[in-house]
């Protein structure tokens, strides 16, 4: 089985409390994935995060809903936690997420380790699109969390106030 890894690194301005707080909800994560995977979570909120906690959501590919359903394998707060596909469009999806205090505030790290259906089409589909689809979401990612925990920025449709100063 080929894997590929995918890194990003990002230093948030806020408290560790903060944003791990923030990643330990799994509602939040419709906040910060882009709306054309029409992202909705199925397992009732409001969601525990904790080692063996099981989260069901769909996304859509292709306008074609997709079942994902992720098992939290290990949880330590506030500096880790590690989510695995057990249902999905992948093969094989391991997703660390760490958090250290940084100068500045915080570091966000994500690690995915992720191998493609399909033989030597995923592998060819992984070149054309999905490793570059895969960089648009972090993106995306990365700019929604900022925006968010840094900036305030209100977002009541996912249930986000701006911050009272």
């Amino acid at each position: 089985m080929k894997t590929f890894e995918l890194t990003k690194t990002q230093v948030i301005n806020s408290s560790m409390d903060n944003v791990f707080d923030f990643f330990s909800k799994p509602e939040n994560l419709k906040a910060i994935t882009p709306e054309k995977l029409s992202f909705k979570i199925l397992t009732p909120t409001p969601i525990t995060m904790g080692k063996g906690t099981v989260i069901d959501y769909t996304i859509r590919l292709f306008k074609i809903p997709v079942h994902w359903r992720t098992l939290i394998t290990k949880y330590d707060p506030p500096h880790e936690f590690i989510d695995e596909q057990m249902k999905g469009p992948y093969n094989f999806w391991h997703h660390t997420h760490k958090f250290k205090k940084v100068d500045g505030g915080v570091e966000i790290s994500d690690k995915v380790i992720y191998s493609i259906p399909m033989g030597i089409i995923g592998q060819f589909l992984h070149f054309l699109w999905i490793k570059r689809d895969l960089e648009k979401i972090f993106s995306h990612r990365k700019k929604v969390i900022n925006d968010l925990l840094v900036n305030n920025i209100s977002n009541t449709k996912n249930g986000f106030e701006r911050e009272n100063r």
